[in-house]
């Protein structure tokens, strides 16, 4: 049974990145927020795009008023106001300053800006009081970006900066990666859907909307294939139909050792290569993971080639489910969805504002909620019973406390390592 680190490990090992040439779009400026981007962009635009005030004050010579005090200001003749927007219609002269507003463009012959602050206006003059230093408030053009140098790097999600930033440099087609596309089915002879009457015995299918949620906030696209029964041919029929529609397939439950765990026998007479049965983390420990070689299935949609695609089986009850997703199936979307870094989860020291036992043997998820004071980071664990089985208190949850294989608890006041859940893509 493979550790956790060691299960993550060999699942990133074995995801195949999309492909940047064979799995680009190009899409709309509004419609790439939160879309990887699939090639370098760069701009034929300097930024600054040409010499600018950063204040609003008076454009001037710096030579023209370096010797100027509060008790022997110098004045300059105002011989024109540059709002932004609208380029300057003259060019200084010694003795000479331009009224300029923040953004807007420095006149040829000013070098330096004068703030308003420091200044007086007296009809088609201005007194200065104080010197600024030369080449004060001027952003220079292509101080912040030369035309033609890389702008944005591949393999980046974009977010709201990196928006701003394409908008500014008037890129309006994005090359971005298709989205993944992941398969989620749900076994079990006991599942019915929300919209179904409750008989005795019988559960709703929670998992399906749960993984279909999460699939879709780390960026991929869910194809949710609905309840397959306890049958070895309505399994193998499901599976077999999953692996030539996605690029990752999902099933929760039927990979324990119980009567009716039909998966792990499926998926190898369907020829995929068995690589994990179990790892060692509490909840969870029942978890499936396969690879089919490409040769045995065409691409999905979007696809132009075959390609190898990896499976999931996570455990049934809702908690193993969305713990197993958090630890091991989002790592290898955000790879697979083409980000070129930042894959792994996000684990960080947080103080425990609580008590956290655990059996010692396997490493244990305990979850609850991560926040920030004064102090730093303080942990608190939800209430309640800590059962897989338990949907109810992972609702608001936001991370995960990791208690180590080999220790049995975490005093209060102590420090954990949590791991951050529900974190957006990035």
């Amino acid at each position: 049974m493979l550790s956790a680190s060691e299960a993550e490990s060999l699942i990133l090992n074995l995801v195949q990145p999309l492909d940047a040439n064979r799995d680009r779009q190009r899409v709309p400026l509004p419609a790439a927020v939160g879309r990887i981007l699939a090639a370098d962009v760069s701009s034929q635009l300097d930024f600054p795009h040409w010499d600018n005030s950063a204040m609003d004050g008076y454009a001037v010579r710096s030579a023209d008023v370096q010797t100027c005090t509060a008790t022997a200001p110098i004045t300059l003749e105002v011989i024109e106001d540059i709002p932004a927007g609208t380029p300057p219609q003259k060019a200084l002269q010694s003795g000479q300053a331009a009224r300029i507003l923040t953004g807007s463009m420095l006149p040829t012959g000013a070098d330096t800006i004068v703030i308003q602050e420091n200044t007086q206006r007296q009809g088609d003059r201005v007194v200065i009081f104080s010197p600024p230093e030369p080449q004060a408030f001027v952003r220079r053009r292509a101080s912040f970006y030369r035309a033609g140098e890389p702008l944005l790097p591949a393999g980046i999600a974009l977010q709201g900066p990196e928006a701003a930033v394409l908008a500014a440099a008037q890129c309006t087609e994005i090359p971005v990666y298709r989205r993944p596309k992941v398969a989620i089915l749900s076994t079990g002879n006991e599942l019915v859907t929300p919209h179904d009457s409750l008989k005795p015995g019988q559960i709703v299918d929670s998992n399906q909307y749960a993984l279909a949620a999460l699939v879709q906030l780390a960026g991929a696209e869910p194809l949710s294939l609905g309840i397959i029964p306890d049958e070895p041919q309505a399994l193998k029929t499901a599976i077999a139909q999953a692996i030539t529609q996605a690029d990752m397939v999902l099933s929760s439950g039927g990979v324990s050792v119980g009567d009716y765990d039909y998966v792990d026998r499926i998926l190898s007479e369907l020829g995929a290569d068995l690589q994990i049965r179990a790892v060692a983390v509490k909840p969870g420990k029942p978890l499936t993971v396969a690879t089919f070689a490409p040769q045995l299935q065409p691409p999905p949609p979007g696809a132009t080639e075959s390609h190898r695609i990896l499976y999931f089986g996570l455990p049934g009850n809702p908690v193993s489910a969305l713990v197993g997703f958090w630890r091991f199936v989002e790592p290898a979307i955000r790879k697979l969805s083409g980000l070129a870094a930042h894959w792994r989860p996000v684990i960080v020291p947080a103080r425990s504002q609580h008590l956290l036992k655990a059996g010692g043997q396997r490493e244990t998820y305990l979850w609850g909620q991560l926040r920030a004071d004064a102090s730093g980071l303080l942990f608190s664990v939800s209430g309640g019973s800590h059962s897989s089985g338990n949907l109810i208190n992972l609702a608001q949850a936001n991370a995960l406390a990791i208690v180590p294989v080999g220790q049995t608890q975490i005093l209060a006041g102590e420090t954990v390592q949590v791991m951050k859940v529900y974190r957006p893509l990035s």
